[in-house]
Protein backbone atom coordinates (compact mmCIF):
# COMPACT_ATOMS: atom_id res chain seq x y z
CA UNK A 1 0.00 0.00 0.00
CA UNK A 2 1.20 3.46 -0.91
CA UNK A 3 1.65 6.02 1.80
CA UNK A 4 -0.25 9.30 1.57
CA UNK A 5 2.82 11.25 0.42
CA UNK A 6 3.68 8.67 -2.23
CA UNK A 7 0.11 8.59 -3.52
CA UNK A 8 0.04 12.38 -3.77
CA UNK A 9 3.37 12.38 -5.63
CA UNK A 10 2.06 9.80 -8.10
CA UNK A 11 -1.12 11.80 -8.75
CA UNK A 12 0.95 14.97 -9.17
CA UNK A 13 3.30 13.28 -11.62
CA UNK A 14 0.37 12.00 -13.70
CA UNK A 15 -1.28 15.42 -13.70
CA UNK A 16 1.88 17.39 -14.47
CA UNK A 17 4.37 15.13 -16.30
CA UNK A 18 6.63 18.02 -17.30
CA UNK A 19 7.24 18.96 -13.68
CA UNK A 20 7.84 15.32 -12.75
CA UNK A 21 10.46 15.05 -15.47
CA UNK A 22 12.50 17.86 -14.01
CA UNK A 23 12.28 16.32 -10.54
CA UNK A 24 10.98 19.27 -8.51
CA UNK A 25 12.69 22.04 -10.48
CA UNK A 26 10.65 25.23 -10.85
CA UNK A 27 8.15 25.19 -13.70
CA UNK A 28 8.64 27.93 -16.28
CA UNK A 29 5.82 30.29 -17.13
CA UNK A 30 5.53 28.82 -20.64
CA UNK A 31 5.39 25.26 -19.29
CA UNK A 32 2.76 26.18 -16.72
CA UNK A 33 0.60 27.85 -19.36
CA UNK A 34 0.98 24.89 -21.73
CA UNK A 35 -0.04 22.42 -19.01
CA UNK A 36 -2.89 24.57 -17.70
CA UNK A 37 -1.24 24.99 -14.29
CA UNK A 38 -2.77 27.87 -12.35
CA UNK A 39 -5.75 28.30 -14.65
CA UNK A 40 -8.78 29.52 -12.73
CA UNK A 41 -12.28 30.16 -13.92
CA UNK A 42 -14.19 33.00 -12.36
CA UNK A 43 -17.74 34.09 -12.87
CA UNK A 44 -18.42 37.39 -14.59
CA UNK A 45 -18.93 40.19 -12.04
CA UNK A 46 -22.49 41.03 -11.16
CA UNK A 47 -23.22 44.35 -12.86
CA UNK A 48 -25.87 46.53 -11.31
CA UNK A 49 -28.85 44.95 -9.62
CA UNK A 50 -31.62 42.48 -10.40
CA UNK A 51 -33.78 45.35 -11.62
CA UNK A 52 -31.22 45.98 -14.37
CA UNK A 53 -31.92 49.01 -16.47
CA UNK A 54 -35.59 49.37 -15.53
CA UNK A 55 -36.73 52.91 -14.83
CA UNK A 56 -33.99 54.81 -16.66
CA UNK A 57 -34.72 58.43 -17.49
CA UNK A 58 -34.44 59.58 -21.10
CA UNK A 59 -31.12 61.22 -20.25
CA UNK A 60 -29.74 58.08 -18.62
CA UNK A 61 -30.79 55.97 -21.60
CA UNK A 62 -29.15 58.40 -24.01
CA UNK A 63 -25.94 58.32 -21.96
CA UNK A 64 -26.05 54.51 -21.86
CA UNK A 65 -26.13 54.49 -25.66
CA UNK A 66 -23.19 56.90 -26.07
CA UNK A 67 -19.60 55.90 -26.71
CA UNK A 68 -17.25 56.35 -23.77
CA UNK A 69 -15.43 59.68 -23.60
CA UNK A 70 -12.83 58.20 -21.26
CA UNK A 71 -11.89 54.90 -19.69
CA UNK A 72 -10.13 54.66 -16.36
CA UNK A 73 -9.00 52.17 -13.74
CA UNK A 74 -10.98 52.52 -10.52
CA UNK A 75 -9.69 52.69 -6.98
CA UNK A 76 -12.11 53.03 -4.05
CA UNK A 77 -11.42 55.33 -1.12
CA UNK A 78 -13.23 56.13 2.11
CA UNK A 79 -13.10 58.38 5.16
CA UNK A 80 -11.61 57.20 8.44
CA UNK A 81 -8.84 54.73 9.21
CA UNK A 82 -6.26 56.55 7.12
CA UNK A 83 -8.69 57.22 4.29
CA UNK A 84 -9.96 60.57 3.06
CA UNK A 85 -10.12 63.46 5.52
CA UNK A 86 -11.60 66.93 5.21
CA UNK A 87 -12.99 68.54 2.09
CA UNK A 88 -12.27 67.73 -1.53
CA UNK A 89 -10.16 69.89 -3.86
CA UNK A 90 -13.13 72.20 -4.55
CA UNK A 91 -13.62 72.75 -0.80
CA UNK A 92 -16.74 70.58 -0.82
CA UNK A 93 -17.73 67.88 1.62
CA UNK A 94 -17.22 64.55 -0.20
CA UNK A 95 -20.51 62.86 -1.01
CA UNK A 96 -20.53 59.04 -0.74
CA UNK A 97 -21.05 57.33 -4.10
CA UNK A 98 -20.95 60.71 -5.87
CA UNK A 99 -17.51 62.28 -5.36
CA UNK A 100 -14.79 61.21 -7.77
CA UNK A 101 -11.10 62.12 -7.70
CA UNK A 102 -9.45 62.57 -11.08
CA UNK A 103 -6.27 63.72 -12.79
CA UNK A 104 -7.51 67.10 -14.10
CA UNK A 105 -5.15 66.83 -17.07
CA UNK A 106 -7.13 63.77 -18.20
CA UNK A 107 -10.66 64.53 -16.94
CA UNK A 108 -11.40 68.18 -16.13
CA UNK A 109 -12.58 68.99 -12.64
CA UNK A 110 -16.27 69.91 -12.45
CA UNK A 111 -17.13 67.29 -15.06
CA UNK A 112 -20.37 65.46 -14.35
CA UNK A 113 -19.77 61.86 -15.37
CA UNK A 114 -22.00 58.92 -16.10
CA UNK A 115 -20.55 55.46 -15.43
CA UNK A 116 -22.88 52.87 -17.02
CA UNK A 117 -21.44 49.99 -15.00
CA UNK A 118 -22.58 51.59 -11.73
CA UNK A 119 -26.22 52.03 -12.79
CA UNK A 120 -28.40 49.89 -10.55
CA UNK A 121 -25.69 49.27 -7.91
CA UNK A 122 -27.59 48.65 -4.68
CA UNK A 123 -26.39 50.97 -1.94
CA UNK A 124 -26.55 50.36 1.84
CA UNK A 125 -29.88 52.16 2.22
CA UNK A 126 -31.45 49.99 -0.48
CA UNK A 127 -31.60 52.66 -3.19
CA UNK A 128 -30.10 52.04 -6.60
CA UNK A 129 -27.28 54.11 -8.03
CA UNK A 130 -28.20 56.23 -11.04
CA UNK A 131 -24.70 56.18 -12.57
CA UNK A 132 -23.81 59.86 -11.98
CA UNK A 133 -20.48 60.84 -10.42
CA UNK A 134 -18.80 64.23 -9.97
CA UNK A 135 -15.14 65.06 -10.63
CA UNK A 136 -14.60 67.31 -7.63
CA UNK A 137 -11.43 65.91 -6.11
CA UNK A 138 -7.83 65.28 -7.11
CA UNK A 139 -4.90 63.39 -5.63
CA UNK A 140 -1.15 63.19 -6.03
CA UNK A 141 -1.29 59.47 -6.83
CA UNK A 142 -4.05 59.86 -9.42
CA UNK A 143 -2.31 60.21 -12.76
CA UNK A 144 -3.68 59.66 -16.23
CA UNK A 145 -6.31 56.99 -16.71
CA UNK A 146 -7.06 56.45 -13.03
CA UNK A 147 -9.97 57.59 -10.90
CA UNK A 148 -10.83 57.26 -7.23
CA UNK A 149 -14.47 56.78 -6.22
CA UNK A 150 -15.42 57.95 -2.73
CA UNK A 151 -17.68 55.45 -0.96
CA UNK A 152 -18.30 56.97 2.47
CA UNK A 153 -17.06 56.40 6.03
CA UNK A 154 -15.11 53.25 6.91
CA UNK A 155 -14.01 50.23 4.91
CA UNK A 156 -17.50 48.76 5.06
CA UNK A 157 -18.76 51.59 2.86
CA UNK A 158 -16.77 50.15 -0.04
CA UNK A 159 -18.72 46.87 -0.08
CA UNK A 160 -21.41 47.83 -2.65
CA UNK A 161 -18.77 49.05 -5.14
CA UNK A 162 -16.06 46.50 -4.40
CA UNK A 163 -16.66 44.63 -7.65
CA UNK A 164 -15.48 47.74 -9.52
CA UNK A 165 -12.23 48.16 -7.56
CA UNK A 166 -9.16 47.93 -9.83
CA UNK A 167 -11.33 47.46 -12.91
CA UNK A 168 -11.33 49.66 -15.99
CA UNK A 169 -14.70 51.37 -16.38
CA UNK A 170 -16.22 53.54 -19.08
CA UNK A 171 -16.99 57.20 -18.42
CA UNK A 172 -19.39 59.35 -20.40
CA UNK A 173 -19.31 63.15 -20.24
CA UNK A 174 -22.68 64.25 -18.84
CA UNK A 175 -21.87 67.97 -18.75
CA UNK A 176 -20.47 70.41 -16.21
CA UNK A 177 -21.62 71.17 -12.68
CA UNK A 178 -21.26 74.25 -10.51
CA UNK A 179 -20.93 74.38 -6.76
CA UNK A 180 -20.58 71.03 -5.01
CA UNK A 181 -21.78 67.54 -5.90
CA UNK A 182 -25.42 67.11 -4.83
CA UNK A 183 -26.23 65.07 -1.76
CA UNK A 184 -28.49 62.06 -2.14
CA UNK A 185 -30.98 63.60 0.31
CA UNK A 186 -31.18 66.88 -1.58
CA UNK A 187 -31.45 65.29 -5.00
CA UNK A 188 -32.56 61.66 -5.02
CA UNK A 189 -31.12 59.51 -7.78
CA UNK A 190 -34.56 58.90 -9.27
CA UNK A 191 -35.08 62.58 -10.09
CA UNK A 192 -31.54 63.84 -10.76
CA UNK A 193 -31.41 65.69 -14.08
CA UNK A 194 -28.74 67.79 -15.79
CA UNK A 195 -30.49 71.03 -14.86
CA UNK A 196 -30.44 70.16 -11.15
CA UNK A 197 -26.70 70.12 -10.59
CA UNK A 198 -26.21 73.71 -9.44
CA UNK A 199 -25.66 74.05 -5.70
CA UNK A 200 -25.12 77.44 -4.05
CA UNK A 201 -21.54 78.35 -3.25
CA UNK A 202 -19.19 77.71 -6.17
CA UNK A 203 -15.40 77.96 -5.89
Amino acid sequence: MLGTAAAFALIWALAFPVQAAVQGDPVSYETAVASGLGVESTEAPDEGSDSGMAGLTAEQQALMDEEADWTARVNLYHAGGGGATGNDSLGCRPIPMRTMAVDPRYIPRRTRLFIPETVGMRMPDGTLHDGYWYASDTGGAIKGQKIDLYTGHGRGSMRPAMRFNQRRLTLVDAGRFEGCPPSWDAQPSQTLMASATVIAGSN
